[in-house]
């Protein structure tokens, strides 16, 4: 397995950190919740930063946090009522955001021991799922791999098998700060979508697919995230900021740009690619202080997050993306962080 060891879980199994390094860039991450604890980049000036919110050990993320750094799933996002139909059939999940399921359930994926090889430039993480866990049909066979490029480039790789139909939705939940202080909000953002999916009540999706244009959630050309933040955009005061799903361009199971985040006051800034459809951008609106890591205290939009994903609540939405898995077909889905510093 390699790595150091990071720590023990309740039932004595030992978790571990296992690093990446090339490129200038350093990734740590955990087999415990396939969670990224660190990664450090230079600024413009060559001083080396942690660009990733995250907490100090193995015991703080066994405690409740909001997913700092996780692999989420089996589904990332909301399914309202926690319920859906496949094949005819009801599947009930695991409760656990007010009536909706959120992120996979209660021990979704990013509260799991995952089995881990480190080899070279790559780190593969697998995990059966069983039958019935969080509520969910089918034994699910998961493999995320991290391979970090000599170019410093992070690509997260996801698949999985099952044995009976089910629905899938794979996603990291990196929190970004290219600062490493302070809040988000001067942070420019670029998102390659005309579309997004807008929100009702609990952050579901209507089903409808709308244009940014003329709205606060146009980000096709370089935008400051705190530009319009706190306006009385419906979408907005919902989530108290940003937190919806972009309709990423450009052909879905390809890969293709769908954002550029840069911090003028570092000159650090990451693209993202991916093959998903989609894009949640979220602002981080319900940090309010009362975690610290690495010697900050998370504040209220203190950090950013670029999840690439299918859409929330697709297995509720026929007009979505199809996010069902059948038996004898492979789960595959790419995204690419690329870290660079002008």
């Amino acid at each position: 397995m390699g790595g150091e060891v990071y720590g023990r879980l309740p039932d004595g199994r030992t978790a571990r950190l296992l690093t990446l390094s090339a490129g200038g860039v350093e990734v740590d991450t955990t087999n415990y919740g396939g969670i990224i604890t660190s990664v450090r980049v230079p600024d413009r000036a060559g001083n080396v930063g942690d660009i990733v919110l995250g907490l100090d050990s193995l015991d703080d993320y066994l405690r409740p946090h909001p997913y700092f750094g996780a692999i989420v799933g089996r589904y990332a996002n909301r399914i309202t009522g926690g319920r859906f139909f496949l094949d005819g059939v009801e599947y009930q999940l695991a409760r656990n955001d007010g009536a909706n399921s959120l992120h996979g359930g209660i021990i979704g994926f990013d509260k799991v021991l995952w089995d881990a090889e480190a080899t070279g430039d790559r780190l593969v993480l697998s995990y059966l799922s069983r039958d019935g866990e969080e509520g969910y049909p089918g034994n699910l066979r998961a493999k995320i791999t991290y391979i970090l490029s000599k170019k410093g480039e992070l690509r997260i790789i996801y698949e999985a098998e099952t044995d009976a139909p089910t629905v899938l939705n794979l996603t990291n939940h990196s929190y970004f700060n290219l600062a490493c202080k302070g809040d988000v909000l001067g942070h420019e953002l670029t998102l390659d979508a005309e579309s997004f999916t807008p929100a009702g009540a609990g952050l579901i999706p209507t089903g409808e697919i709308s244009g940014v244009a003329g709205t606060p959630m146009d980000f096709r050309r370089p935008t400051r995230i705190g530009a319009h933040i706190d306006s009385t955009y419906d979408q907005l005061t919902l989530g108290g900021g940003y937190d919806c799903n972009w309709v990423v361009d450009g052909e879905a199971g390809r890969m293709r740009r769908a954002a550029i985040v840069r911090d003028p006051s570092s000159g650090r800034y990451i693209e993202v690619h991916t093959t998903q459809p989609g894009i949640q951008f979220y602002t981080g609106n319900f940090l309010d202080g009362t975690l610290r890591g690495k010697g900050r205290v998370y504040a209220r939009r203190s950090g950013l997050c670029l999840e690439t994903q299918h859409y929330p609540d697709s297995p509720n939405k026929p007009s979505f993306p199809s996010t069902m898995l059948q038996p004898g077909v492979r789960f595959k889905e790419e995204t690419v962080f690329k870290f660079y510093v002008e």
